[in-house]
């Protein structure tokens, strides 16, 4: 008996070897899932930008707003709360959503001293299409005030505190950004 199966074995483990381990990050399938996230705007800034997060009936994270250039404005975000996300075992981060046709940041936000400091990496969307996006942690750039820091540390995964979404684009008018999910993420190697 042994032997018939140990083919199948090494078969399936050879399969195994080349998908992803994943780890979930947010579940959006209860209506208190929004008490972990909160939105940050412009008017940090003297902007009237609104941007706001929601639990829809389809049990996602809606993020959505208006984005107002006034008052130098010009950005609505959407993060997590502080918390210790420790990444270290994972190299990407991937998420489901679908979008409205902008292109948006995802932000990872770490202990620093340095004000509005984030890694940053731009995602675009398609109209109304659902999309899975995933962005190696290597590709965040460290920003302040949305300006590229140089010579910043490179990203520590264990040491994430959080995470969110941006919107930045230059565009005023009404925005919507729905995620279905989101994960950290690594090839098993």
């Amino acid at each position: 008996m042994f032997h018939k199966t140990l083919p199948l074995l090494i078969l399936m483990g050879s399969l195994a070897m080349g998908e992803d381990k994943q780890k979930p990050l947010f579940d959006f399938s209860k209506p208190d899932a929004v008490e972990a996230w909160q939105s940050v705007n412009d008017g940090v800034m003297g902007g009237v930008s609104e941007g706001n997060v929601r639990i829809t009936k389809e049990k996602t994270l809606e993020f959505f707003g208006n984005l107002s250039l006034e008052n130098n404005g010009g950005f609505a975000s959407a993060r997590t709360r502080a918390g210790k996300l420790d990444l270290s075992q994972y190299d990407a981060l991937e998420f489901k959503v679908r979008g409205d046709g902008r292109t948006y940041y995802f932000n990872i936000h770490v202990p620093s001293r340095q004000i509005a400091f984030s890694y940053r990496a731009k995602f675009a969307t398609e109209k109304d299409k659902w999309q899975d996006v995933r962005i190696p942690l290597k590709e965040f750039k460290a920003t302040s005030f949305g300006a590229e820091v140089p010579n910043a540390l490179p990203l520590d995964p264990k040491n994430i505190e959080g995470i969110g979404f941006l919107l930045s684009d230059k565009k005023a008018g009404p925005f919507k950004l729905e995620v279905e999910w989101i994960k950290g993420s690594a090839a098993v190697r």
